[in-house]
């Protein structure tokens, strides 16, 4: 059981993102543990498409804690950050002899806390 304090931690979350959590987890990895402006600039600059959201997500939670904590977005550092797998859809494509083989497009949920140094 995790028995981190949580309640100076502001979150955001991400639900059912048309992508893989594997690929996801490969880029929250990257800036788990890091200042928010480190964050943003990696995020930039990976080249991979799970940069997109997560980037949304990070900026929701930086308003969050502009709005509800009054924290300068300059003093938040990323403390907690993970990735669950979401639901499947579930697809047939067609395929020869009138068969149908399965798809299944995977999705996840992002989590993203800041908290701040002060």
């Amino acid at each position: 059981m995790n028995t981190k304090n949580t309640t100076n931690l502001i979150l955001s979350h991400g639900y059912a993102i048309q992508m893989s959590a594997l690929k996801a987890r490969r880029v929250i990895d990257t800036i788990r543990g890091r200042s928010y402006e480190e964050a943003i600039m990696i995020l930039r600059f990976l080249p991979y498409r799970a940069c997109e959201p997560i980037l949304r997500i990070l900026s929701s939670a930086a308003a969050n804690a502009a709005e509800q904590k009054q924290w300068k977005k300059a003093n938040l550092t990323i403390e907690l950050a993970y990735v669950d797998e979401g639901p499947k859809l579930k697809r047939f494509r067609p395929r020869a002899q009138g068969r149908g083989a399965p798809i299944q497009k995977p999705s996840c949920h992002i989590t993203i806390g800041v908290s701040s140094e002060e």
